[in-house]
């Protein structure tokens, strides 16, 4: 089984984002920074946060849902807020999108806020709210279920430090974790934490028996070319030690995002 975890930066580079995720063969897909934008035609709009402008496309979600017609297609918006086109706002949801081959029956899943709550008038202040979306799926080839879980971690303006929320944020993921999986079974949680390495995150995560991939490993750096700051963790995949890791890897190329793809292959 093929696990991906992506913050797609809402398909800021769309070019080579596409065909990427159409050729890596994933069994499950999962996407954070995905929009929607059920009202409008046209291809691209912006983003704005005061100095902040980013190009988005107007409907990444339904783009993806066409190049994998054989997987299962789940989107869960954190938010609906203004995108524009010129100078026209136009509302457009932001969440995460999780795909899972057809194949993999999903014989369970929650998703549920982790930080604050859904808004439909506005993204709202930060630290915005945040959601995760948890599955357990049956697979056949192993006779076993598995449960995949991903985050899209708050952002904080002031960085990447552990606060009150973040913590809180670990507690009701742990929560969520917990009304699908089953103890014992194999467990991968996974997205853009938006942590550091020594994070509680961490600690509250290991009560589950998880490990992560990125740090164990020797990975320093999950972000690419076009993230300039410092601070370059950002992206985590966890495992239970029951999860056969066949092989690991954080993509550096092709950069399809201003994160790199996370990519695990399990027996």
């Amino acid at each position: 089984m093929r696990i991906v975890s992506l913050n797609a930066w809402g398909g800021k580079l769309h070019a080579p984002l596409i065909p990427y995720l159409a050729e890596i063969d994933a069994d499950v897909l999962c996407l954070q920074e995905i929009t929607r934008t059920v009202t409008v035609s046209t291809d691209w709009l912006v983003y704005r946060d005061g100095s902040h402008i980013l190009p988005q496309r107007a409907n990444l979600f339904a783009e993806i849902k066409a190049i994998l017609p054989t997987h299962d297609a789940f989107f869960a918006p954190t938010a609906r807020g203004e995108l524009f086109e010129g100078e026209t706002a136009v509302m457009s949801e932001f969440g995460l999108a999780t795909f899972v081959r057809q194949s993999h029956p999903i014989i369970g899943q929650a998703m549920d806020f982790v930080h604050g709550d859904f808004s439909g008038d506005g993204y709202g202040a930060h630290p915005r709210a945040r959601n995760a979306h948890c599955l357990r799926l049956f697979d056949y080839r192993a006779n076993r279920p598995i449960t995949i879980a991903q985050l899209h971690g708050l952002r904080d303006l002031a960085g990447k430090g552990d606060t009150p929320a973040r913590r809180g944020q670990a507690d009701a993921l742990v929560g969520l974790i917990r009304r699908i999986w089953r103890e014992g079974e194999p467990l991968v949680v996974c997205g853009d934490f938006n942590v550091l390495p020594d994070s509680a995150m961490f600690e509250a995560l290991a009560e589950l028996g998880l490990s992560d991939l990125v740090t164990s490993r020797g990975h320093t750096d999950t972000r690419t070319s076009h993230y300039t700051k410092e601070g370059r963790y950002a992206d985590y995949m966890l495992v239970t030690a029951n999860v056969n890791v066949v092989a690991f890897d954080v993509v550096e190329q092709p950069e399809v995002s201003d994160h790199r793809a996370l990519l695990l292959d399990m027996a």
